[in-house]
């Protein structure tokens, strides 16, 4: 009696993946998606890096919940069918970030304090509108993202987002980096630092509204910075970073996309699950090197 060599279940379906991904639409809107939306989640991560403004991101990414709570509720109850979630998050998401740099620029209140607020209200704005609504609205999708039900409209608007985060960094790349470091000096040049000041915050509520659909609000701090993270202890100067930055994100989500299909598990927390393990393989990497492993 011959026996057959065990077959590698892992092996099997990532070759089902690579199958299915050459005929499920679907599958490749969600790999576009996500390649495009690299792009502007290392420049912007980039940025909000060097400007130590994650946590500011992070209340933008939650204050979105409120804008896709008012879209949904406009859509289902009062019969907008226009109104995508994703207008009303990035309504809101903008509307927050010049909320908070306002306030910071002003100096009325403690930068934490807004941060916490508005963090708080956005949230539970969103619960409220989603309770409202008839029927049962999973808030699965918007916390932890699901870039398998990404369309071509997504891809579309996943473009033009990325194309205008893309446009206004190439343009005005050397005041967000005067900012970023030394606003004094800016100030002393002539940048008109609170403009700039506030226009990062835009681009950084537009970043979080792509990365909203593919990692969801909860983890979007992490896929927005951590690529960034690793690649400044890699890369010299604020180009070469991006670029690392953009390439190491197209790994964590494709990597993430193949995997989550094989082992059948949320894509959203796979990405940041491998975003998160090379970051601290990267913190291990001088260690070792000092030590002559």
């Amino acid at each position: 009696m011959t026996k057959t060599a065990p077959t590698s279940t892992t092996s099997t379906t990532m070759v089902e993946y690579l199958q299915d991904l050459a005929t499920n639409s679907f599958l490749r809107y969600s790999l576009i998606a996500g390649l495009i939306a690299s792009i502007s989640f290392g420049v912007v991560g980039t940025y909000v890096v060097a400007r130590r403004i994650t946590y500011i991101a992070g209340a933008v990414a939650h204050c979105a919940l409120g804008g896709i709570g008012a879209a949904l509720y406009a859509q289902k109850v009062l019969g907008w069918g226009w109104c995508d979630p994703i207008y009303g998050a990035l309504v809101v998401s903008v509307g927050s970030a010049l909320v908070i740099g306002c306030v910071t620029l002003r100096g009325s209140e403690r930068e934490d304090t807004i941060i916490g607020a508005l963090w708080a209200t956005g949230m539970a704005i969103g619960f409220l509108f989603i309770q409202k609504i008839p029927g049962s609205v999973s808030t699965t999708t918007y916390l932890f993202g699901d870039i398998n039900i990404v369309s071509t409209t997504d891809v579309w608007l996943t473009s033009i987002l990325a194309l205008v985060v893309i446009v206004l960094a190439y343009l005005y790349h050397k005041q967000f980096v005067a900012i970023s470091f030394d606003e004094e000096f800016a100030r002393v040049r002539g940048v008109p630092v609170s403009l700039f000041y506030l226009l990062l915050l835009c681009l950084t509520a537009v970043t979080v509204v792509i990365l909203v659909r593919i990692v969801g609000i909860i983890m979007v701090i992490a896929l927005l910075t951590l690529p960034s993270a690793i690649a400044s202890r890699f890369g010299r100067g604020f180009f070469q970073i991006m670029l690392i930055s953009s390439l190491l994100c197209m790994l964590f989500i494709s990597s993430g996309l193949a995997i989550s299909y094989s082992i059948e598990t949320v894509t959203g927390p796979t990405i940041i699950l491998i975003a998160a393990a090379t970051y601290f393989i990267s913190l291990l990497i001088p260690r070792l090197r000092e030590k002559g492993i």
